[in-house]
């Protein structure tokens, strides 16, 4: 079984636990982060009109979280963090900061678990806007800051041809199957975090599985077979 794992270098070693021994494994990244200075989102807190008051912090992708102690001078003493996923969680709690609560997939599933606004939101310059606007349907007002931009990778013609060989492809994002889709094999098995990606991906390939978790092993090594 060819696997390849497709986010950028260094993010891929949580991957390698959910896949069988047995398999060939390539890395494609197929997209690459341009960070923004923090000077630039020090003035974008400083211009967002709740500087210093925000009640609530989202922190949307582990990439945010070296803008950590930026975003956090921008709120209240006591604001409570909130967390998009474990990779974003374990990233936060590295920097000795308290998590309130964390969601397993997306933004939108802390909605209810957000009780006091102005709220910070922290992440990419393309972020979905779910968890906003259900909070603004409550009357919480959501300020949404950019720390990073993910672009789409140019790939040569070998990181095609591995593209288009596997038997499994990683895709982590919206972002990157747009990247990958037009080399996977239609018969390839594309495996996503979660039903945001997942739901993307299914408009134009059959073959979805859902969940990075430990079961991932046993669900591959059965389908090699």
């Amino acid at each position: 079984m060819n696997i390849v794992l497709t986010r950028e270098r260094g993010f891929n070693g949580g991957l390698r636990p959910f896949i069988p021994r047995s398999a060939t494994v390539d890395e494609v990244p197929l997209t690459r982060t341009l960070y923004r200075p923090r000077t630039e989102v020090q003035a974008d807190l400083e211009n967002s009109g709740h500087y210093r008051s925000f009640w609530s912090l989202v922190v949307t992708s582990p990439r945010s979280a070296d803008y950590l102690e930026t975003a956090i001078h921008a709120c209240q003493r006591r604001v409570a963090v909130f967390s998009v996923g474990p990779a974003t969680t374990r990233a936060i709690v590295s920097r000795d900061i308290a998590v309130a609560a964390q969601s397993e997939s997306t933004a939108a599933q802390l909605a209810d678990q957000i009780r006091r606004g102005p709220v910070l939101e922290l992440g990419a310059r393309a972020m979905r806007d779910e968890l906003s606007q259900a909070l603004e349907q409550r009357g919480i007002e959501v300020t949404r800051v950019a720390c990073y931009e993910t672009v789409p990778a140019d790939l040569t013609s070998a990181q095609r041809d591995v593209l288009a060989r596997a038997d499994v492809v990683f895709i982590g994002a919206p972002s990157t199957w747009g990247v990958a889709r037009d080399y996977v094999a239609r018969d390839a098995w594309v495996v996503v975090p979660g039903p945001t990606t997942g739901d993307v991906v299914r408009h134009t390939h059959e073959r979805v599985l859902e969940g990075w978790e430990p079961s991932l092993v046993e669900i591959l090594a059965n389908l090699e077979r």
